[in-house]
């Protein structure tokens, strides 16, 4: 087995920044050449920089996308795959294994999605891509449960370094929302797969569509409220989008269109909106930078902005795979010019010019749909070169972060997870607690006793001494209560009393496969010491014996393994 520390996951780590450069470049190249084939564009034209579609009939593109995912959705059903399992999720359940079946399935939806047309990134499959292969290495070297962890956080930086020509935004995506934690001993592995990742990218022809924005006006001080109050805005737009989504899903699901059909209507819609405006469409790159190279009227910026928002939420509704990464980034930039737009009129001495609202829009959009704060301000930063408009951004970004969390809860996957009943927070590790559960913890040397054992009859068959804690059960063999040993003896009742009247905890059992965390919380609430363990809650069948000392005390030991492994201990 590799102890892979210091150098040896730094170099583990180049290798998954130069091969998720090669990956992220790959996708984007495939998806340009669909673009070209399907929508008729020149080499370095862009899909969503359209002034109007070619012909009519591009825009049933994206419904033509939908079929073909519908039949891979049949497919993955009659074979019985499972639901793909994506790097945050990984990481906080499965100590980073990830399946590369996963990542081809996500990585091939990803690109049909995108590809033809539907309101959906690519970062979504990047990161998939990245993180699967670098889980893949980890596991060929047989590393330790964090050193996978972190290498899949360092494909997932390299990804999204590679996909913006942002290395430092790349970096601080893998510590936010793969790896969970920032921390000094992961610094060097993290950033290493990033610059390679870059570096990589650039040398096969350059980053897909890098964010370049340069020659923005400088802030004023009156201008920092007016942002603050846009982180705001920004921040309650990020929610309306998630529930937005989650409707149109559950819309689909009451009136009960089977899975596979929805992508061909979503991508019917999708098409009609196209009709109005290509903008829509895919990603957003081209649309993007449109919006930051020409100062349109505040109506027009606003109307795309409710399209967008539209077609990406029934895109990601009805089933087409992707992520809204770069979408929330377009949508933000619009949100930031509608923002700049009104207060020309609200207030016009305060002088906000569209661009710079631009950026402080996308970012705060972002940073609530993403949930990732630092990771959309060094993005800032690499794409401005402006350190004053970065700090303002940063302001607003902590402002839009905080009102999703404390009103909402969730970032866009985070919040998925949690549709889907998982209680998944962020990419923590949380996966070591669900494996120390009760069964693995409980004694099974227990002794029990029929509950109709009158007092007199216990004392004589458990002698004070003999035992701390017998179980009572009936003629079932199921439980019926705690008997504490030492109460019994000195307890004043009369002999012939059953034991059953004596008993505690007749209600509060924990079962085999409870985690340490839901234990500690039955302990908590019985005010108990000791608690049996049966089969089920329906079966109560005694199985074990669990204290809380000892479960606390293995908490504690997990626990401490854990921050040993974030600080790079030995």
């Amino acid at each position: 087995m590799l102890e892979a520390r210091g150098v040896a996951v730094v170099l583990l780590a180049s290798v998954v920044g130069v091969m998720s450069g090669m990956l992220v470049h790959a996708m984007s190249w495939l998806v340009q050449v669909m673009h070209g084939l399907l929508f008729g564009l020149q080499p370095e034209a862009r899909l969503s920089a359209m002034f109007s579609l070619g012909t009519p009939l591009q825009a049933l593109m994206p419904a033509v996308g939908g079929i073909i995912l519908g039949l891979t959705i049949i497919y993955l059903k009659k074979w019985k795959f499972r639901t793909p399992i994506d790097p945050i999720e990984a990481n906080a359940l499965y100590g980073g294994r990830m399946s590369l079946t996963d990542t081809f399935i996500i990585a091939a939806q990803t690109m049909i999605s995108s590809g033809f047309g539907a309101s959906v990134g690519l970062e979504a499959g990047y990161t998939q891509v990245g993180s699967g292969f670098a889980s893949r290495l980890a596991r060929l070297f047989r590393l330790r449960r964090n050193d996978v962890r972190i290498l899949v956080g360092c494909g997932a930086a390299g990804a999204i370094a590679a996909a913006f020509d942002a290395p430092l935004t790349g970096a601080f995506y893998g510590f936010e929302l793969v790896i969970g934690i920032y921390s000094v001993a992961n610094v060097a592995s993290v950033m290493t797969a990033a610059v390679s990742a870059s570096l990589t990218a650039e040398v096969f022809g350059g980053v897909p569509f890098p964010l370049e924005l340069s020659g923005l006006p400088t802030l004023t001080p009156s201008q920092y409220l007016p942002f603050l109050i846009l982180g705001l805005f920004g921040g309650g737009a990020s929610i309306a989008i998630m529930y937005l989504v989650t409707l149109i899903e559950r819309a689909f699901t009451r009136i009960s269109i089977d899975a596979s059909i929805r992508p061909v209507i979503g991508g019917v819609l999708v098409g009609l909106l196209a009709l109005l405006t290509p903008q829509i469409l895919s990603s957003g790159h081209g649309a993007l930078h449109r919006e930051f190279a020409m100062n349109y009227g505040l109506a027009a910026v606003a109307s795309v902005f409710v399209l967008k928002l539209t077609a990406s939420a029934i895109s990601l509704g009805s089933g087409f795979r992707g992520g809204l990464f770069f979408a929330s980034l377009f949508l933000g930039a619009l949100l930031g010019k509608v923002f700049a737009g009104v207060m020309a009129y609200v207030s016009p001495a305060t002088g906000i010019d569209p661009a710079v609202a631009a950026v402080v829009g996308m970012t705060s959009l972002a940073v609530g749909v993403v949930g990732a704060p630092l990771t959309m301000t060094f993005l800032a930063l690499e794409s401005t070169r402006d350190l004053t408009l970065t700090g303002v951004v940063l302001a607003a970004s902590i402002v839009s972060a905080t009102l999703v969390r404390e009103t909402f809860g969730y970032s866009f996957s985070t919040w998925r997870f949690h549709l889907r009943g998982e209680t998944i927070r962020g990419a923590h590790d949380v996966g070591w607690m669900r494996s120390l559960t009760v069964g693995s913890m409980m004694r099974k040397d227990v002794r029990t006793i029929d509950a109709s054992t009158t007092l007199a009859a216990f004392r004589d068959q458990v002698p004070l001494g003999s035992a701390q804690r017998v179980i009572a059960i009936d003629a079932n063999q199921l439980y019926c209560g705690m008997l504490i040993v030492a109460e019994l003896h000195s307890d004043q009742d009369a002999d012939e009393t059953p034991v059953l009247a004596l008993a505690k905890f007749k209600n509060t059992v924990l079962v085999a496969t409870m985690n340490v965390q839901a234990a500690a919380e039955s302990f908590r609430r019985a005010g108990a010491e000791e608690l049996a363990v049966v089969t089920s809650f329906t079966d109560r069948t005694v199985v074990g014996l669990l204290t809380e000392g000892y479960a606390l005390r293995r908490y504690a030991e997990e626990l401490d393994k854990a921050r040993r492994d974030l600080a790079g201990e030995a």
